[in-house]
């Protein structure tokens, strides 16, 4: 009730009622309710599809199946902002029935998705949650068309602002794709500007509800973000008629964050491997089996990515990884805050192929030269410290270290003085030529995609400025310069 403090323990379950679309202005609400309480507590959702389709109808008629699947699997992952307010064991899906397979997914949302808001508030992992629904072991598919001829595939790119989907962008820019993007900021919307491309926005606005829940005494912390705006940009390709969602996410992404009693803790699970077959499983399956979803950057390390994107020069003024830029809050003009772990690992990343001063031009202060800064990036390689954030894995931090404890321009800086003895014993040169060497058995199912990438990330790969190379993987580009600060190339092939 409003005025009184809220208490998670008085709810029974998390109630996944409703939703509605209204087609002419490309509204979708998506409804959610508490069970038990003092309440009841009710929250609506609004998803705003602001970019017109060429064809302004309701979803094609051969393709409302794949409509109504999509947009139940977004409602119900979404649904982890507002169930966590009070994380109660049940969580009831009353808009559709779900397959075994399709409730196991949710699942995994909801128990391994929100294992770091469980652990930051003090709440045991795994997550004791049951995902009610009426079972439903029918072949869903016979409306939905088949998979679309690859000459004629359409691509979605997802883009956060950081330096892993501008690489995927430019390595696919001859396959001329489009991007997504989700509520859009000033940051957004200069790098899809200096892109070129064209772009699809759409907004999502959290409940108000749950505003005023957590200033009550609602449970608050992260949530499985990757795949609601997964969902939302597979809703997105039945809307506006794409049949590829290519994901810019690194193979780093698996690592756990914490072990807790045992238990792997990931501020990534979202994005992790197991993640994205679970997901792909789900859109074929379940969705459409004519929208291919998966990751190009799947086979590559963030040191391998941090290498290519050394020489996508015309994103350095522009992009961020930082979250201080994308908070509500934000100045338009601020970018990196220089002082978080996403700051340390994203310069980390790009420090061994690039001269020290355009890496402190980034990011706007030089973070290797500070004795404050020290336990920081210690924390990058640390099992106990590790940080909640999306940095890469431990053993790129230390090979980043390494790296940098070879090269002049580097090596006397205070941090890579004081790290580089840990760095040295954590990871070999062999490690180093592992991280940078890419694993083809995590290759985008989609070769074309697959190659064109490759190009890019392949040692020695140019920036791609309008068609891609024919050469095939694992080829060189003519007239490329030389990544500057030693690069260690791995071996071609595994």
């Amino acid at each position: 009730m409003r005025g009184t403090t809220f208490d998670p323990r008085a709810v029974d379950a998390f109630r996944i009622s409703d939703w509605d679309f209204d087609p002419r202005r490309r509204v979708l609400r998506l409804r959610y309710a508490f069970e038990g309480g003092p309440g009841p507590e009710r929250f609506v959702e609004t998803v705003t599809f602001e970019t017109e389709p060429r064809d302004p109808r309701d979803p094609d008629r051969s393709r409302l199946d794949a409509w109504h699947r999509a947009v139940t699997h977004l409602h119900i992952a979404a649904g982890t902002s507002y169930y966590k307010a009070a994380a109660p064991e049940r969580v009831v899906v009353e808009t559709a029935a779900l397959t075994a397979a399709e409730a196991a997914f949710h699942h995994l949302l909801y128990d391994d998705g929100l294992r770091e808001f469980a652990v930051t508030n003090g709440l045991p992992v795994p997550r004791p949650v049951r995902i009610e629904a009426t079972s439903g072991e029918a072949d869903r598919r016979s409306s939905i068309p088949g998979p679309t001829p690859p000459d004629r595939r359409s691509l979605l790119v997802p883009i956060g602002g950081g330096k892993d989907s501008l690489v995927v962008i430019e390595a696919l820019r001859a396959r001329g794709p489009t991007l997504f993007v989700v509520n859009p900021r000033p940051v957004l919307d200069d790098l899809v500007s200096a892109s070129g491309l064209e772009a699809i926005r759409v907004r999502r606005e959290l409940s108000p509800e749950l505003g005023r829940l957590n200033r009550s005494g609602a449970l608050n912390g992260h949530v499985p973000v990757t795949a609601i705006v997964s969902l939302l940009a597979v809703v997105s390709s039945v809307l506006y008629g794409f049949d590829e969602v290519v994901m810019a996410v690194e193979r780093s992404a698996s690592e756990e964050t914490r072990m807790v009693g045992g238990v792997p803790v990931n501020h990534q699970f979202s994005k992790s491997l197991e993640l994205e077959r679970r997901m792909r499983e789900l859109v074929t399956g379940s969705i459409d089996p004519g929208i291919r979803y998966g990751s190009g950057l799947r086979p590559y390390a963030e040191l391998a990515i941090g290498r290519a994107f050394a020489g996508l020069t015309a994103y350095h003024p522009l992009f961020c990884s930082c979250n201080a830029a994308y908070r509500s809050t934000a100045d338009p003009a601020q970018r990196w805050c220089g002082a978080c772990p996403k700051c340390r690992f994203v310069a980390l990343m790009l420090a061994p192929f690039m001269a020290r001063d355009a890496v402190t031009g980034i990011i706007g202060r030089d973070l290797f030269d500070q004795a404050g800064e020290v336990d920081g990036f210690r924390a990058l390689m640390s099992d106990a410290d590790k940080p909640f954030e999306c940095v890469g894995e431990r053993k790129e931090s230390a090979a980043a270290l390494r790296m940098l404890a070879r090269q002049p321009g580097w090596r006397d800086t205070v941090v890579v003085r004081s790290l580089r003895s840990d760095a040295e014993a954590a990871v070999s040169d062999g490690d180093v030529a592992d991280l940078l060497d890419p694993d083809r058995a995590l290759d985008y199912p989609d070769p074309a995609v697959a190659d064109a990438i490759d190009r890019l990330l392949s040692p020695g790969g140019a920036p791609v400025t309008g068609t891609v190379s024919s050469a095939g993987r694992g080829g060189s580009r003519a007239g490329v310069a030389a990544v500057p600060g030693g690069a260690v190339p791995g071996p071609q092939g595994r």
